[in-house]
């Protein structure tokens, strides 16, 4: 089966980009690999921590009143 020009540009630039890491360690070419982001994002970190939190300082202030009632 014959490639497409699609294909076969596909496939140059493939192998050019292999070429250029052969003979380097592997540590350089992890380098430019993109760093991973966070699965979720700060905003919902803090509103987890504040639920957390609050859930968690309403319960010690209701077992506070309860014992001083």
């Amino acid at each position: 089966m014959a490639q497409t020009p699609q294909q076969r540009r596909a496939n140059e630039a493939y192998a050019k980009s292999e070429a250029a890491k052969r003979g380097k360690p592997v540590s350089d070419i992890k380098k430019k690999q993109k760093v991973d982001k966070a699965p979720i994002s700060p905003i919902w970190v803090y509103v987890l921590i504040f639920a957390i939190c609050g859930g968690l300082v309403v319960e010690v202030m209701r077992i506070i009143l309860r014992y001083f009632s």
